[in-house]
């Protein structure tokens, strides 16, 4: 920073204080609140048209383009904008403190306001913890070192030029991103229907196939429940009845309608035919006792317990709510809680690794049942259709797939720490921009010192003004209100707001200064049911003009 501006400096509430009405719509508007903020991009993007009875109480401030906007919630967060063309008009939330300055260009001001010192100043003055904010006052009283206009729109060019080409960069680190999560799907589906281990299958013949396989399971299950049902009739001392084998129940077969075709030998299966299922058991956490073994919920292992439920490494899937449908492998015995159902059993020769594999790749999220709260049942899991392949080809397919698994985690970290040096490296940009570093002071501008001292003193001047002028605008706005209510009643039906302005003089160039103001006295005499606002459209249902009428008192 050069020696001119070394102790220019000024607070936001100096420099940022135009007027910003309160007045609020009078017809249908655009509303914007905080929500309708893209948090990464700091821009408007959701903003919501509304009908005037849809107005919510905090639909109060009126945008203008160029108005900064910045979001008193959470400043952590920081969710700032600018006001662009189109919504010049809006109506704003009060949850903003809305920045408007005739001394701040618009781009600078938004820059200023994404600067980490400004995010850290701010949420260390938060206020309230379930609704942590900071006031008008606090972000008035940010400083900054003031810049001359000129200065300004060459500080703006240069960070357009550096945050372009960053932009760019983090644009393709999110482009890889979002590919690598695709791959990731991908390559989960080309592990569980053989494509990844095709190669391995080229090289090896396994002893039995997956059709076989399959076909020894059944025969086994089958062979289980028969001899349960006969020592059942003996233990009761009864002779097995005619046909008594006929009520096996039969396992889902699995419907394989759209699915693509197998490897030769390999078989699509029903996970009922493999696997039988279990609910977890209620553990609260002030319950649990500091243990060896793992509590599992449907998000996952979520704390240790001395004791276990399940005796055995087996698949964990989350139940209910949003962790519906996640999979897990627990590495042996384990606690399960009611959050989760698992695999109470499984033919010896399906893999457990291979078997959080194919229940992965179901995505049974998407098949859980359920609104606001989903939810999978053993139903649904004993549907769910699976791919069968070898007991010899199990083992290479988890190995490739952890090997590809791994490589692309690798890529993911290296991702994410270039996004965070991109984070860095904005901040740093930012930092020069605002401490005089990223662009040379022309020794040819007018001091900012120099004109910073003129504004405080047109401000100080301004401030001397007695108060008796607003009375007096008040009076000339009560006046336009009483002319309007005598336009109205004469005309006695529906008038175009233009030319009912136009009588009251409005039009003429009368209180064009005070037009919001009048507008808030308008929205006063509809909330009373003294007069009706309606919009007129063209046939594409665009808003053309406000139309007016005089109710009975």
């Amino acid at each position: 920073m050069s020696e001119l501006n070394q102790r220019t400096v000024a607070a936001l509430g100096e420099l940022a204080d135009e007027l910003v009405e309160q007045a609020g719509p009078t017809s249908d508007f655009i509303y914007v609140d905080i929500g309708s903020i893209d948090r990464e991009t700091k821009k408007i993007t959701e903003a919501k048209g509304l009908t005037l009875s849809q107005a919510p109480s905090r639909a109060k401030q009126l945008l203008r383009a160029g108005d900064v906007l910045v979001s008193m919630t959470r400043p952590n967060l920081n969710a700032v904008a600018l006001v662009p063309g189109r919504l010049d008009g809006a109506i704003g939330s009060t949850g903003f403190h809305v920045l408007r300055s005739r001394w701040l260009r618009p781009e600078f001001l938004l820059r200023l306001v994404q600067s980490q010192r400004f995010v850290d100043e701010m949420s260390a003055l938060v206020q309230g913890a379930l609704y942590p904010a900071v006031r008008p006052k606090d972000i008035a009283a940010f400083t900054f070192t003031f810049e001359t206009p000129a200065q300004q729109s060459r500080i703006i060019a240069k960070l357009e030029e550096l945050l372009t080409d960053l932009d760019a960069g983090v644009a393709e680190l999110k482009a890889a991103q979002k590919k690598l999560a695709q791959y990731r799907q991908s390559l989960l589906k080309a592990a569980v229907e053989g494509a990844l281990t095709a190669e391995w299958r080229a090289k090896h013949k396994p002893t039995e196939t997956g059709a076989q396989l399959l076909e020894h399971i059944l025969t086994e299950r089958r062979a289980r429940w028969e001899a349960k049902q006969l020592a059942k009739f003996a233990e009761q001392g009864k002779t097995p009845p005619k046909d008594w084998q006929k009520k096996y129940p039969e396992p889902v077969q699995p419907d394989t309608t759209d699915l693509p075709e197998l490897p030769e030998g390999w078989v699509w299966a029903s996970a009922e035919m493999l696997f039988s299922w279990g609910s977890g058991d209620f553990l609260p956490a002030s319950a649990q006792i500091d243990g060896r073994y793992p509590v599992y919920g449907g998000n996952g292992i979520n704390g240790r317990h001395n004791a276990a439920n399940v005796a055995h490494s087996t698949i964990v899937i989350g139940r209910v709510g949003v962790h519906c449908g996640n999979v897990y492998l627990t590495e042996s015995s384990a606690w399960v809680t009611d959050n989760a159902i698992y695999a109470t059993s499984k033919h010896e020769r399906i893999m457990w690794p291979y078997a959080e594999l194919v229940m992965q790749a179901a995505r049974l999220g998407s098949s859980s049942k359920g609104g606001a709260q989903p939810f999978i049942s053993q139903k649904i899991l004993n549907d769910t259709v699976v791919a069968l392949p070898s007991v010899e080809e199990q083992d290479p397919i988890c190995d490739e797939y952890t090997i590809a698994l791994k490589a692309s985690m690798v890529m993911e970290q290296n991702i994410e720490l270039s996004l965070k040096q991109s984070t860095a490296q904005r901040q740093n940009i930012l930092r020069a921009a605002f401490s005089g570093q990223l662009v040379p002071q022309d020794p040819n501008d007018e001091p900012a010192s120099v004109l910073l001292e003129r504004i405080r003193t047109e401000r100080a001047e301004r401030e001397k003004q007695p108060k008796a002028r607003k009375t007096k605008q008040l009076k000339e706005i009560a006046a336009v209100v009483s002319k309007l209510i005598d336009v109205l009643a004469e005309a006695g039906d529906w008038v175009p707001a233009q030319e009912a302005f136009r009588r009251c003089g409005v039009a003429d160039g009368a209180l064009t200064d005070r037009i919001e103001e009048l507008y808030a006295e308008l929205r006063k005499l509809d909330k009373a049911g003294r007069l009706a606002v309606e919009a007129v459209t063209d046939a594409q249902g665009r808003k053309l003009y406000d139309k007016l009428k005089l109710l009975a008192a």
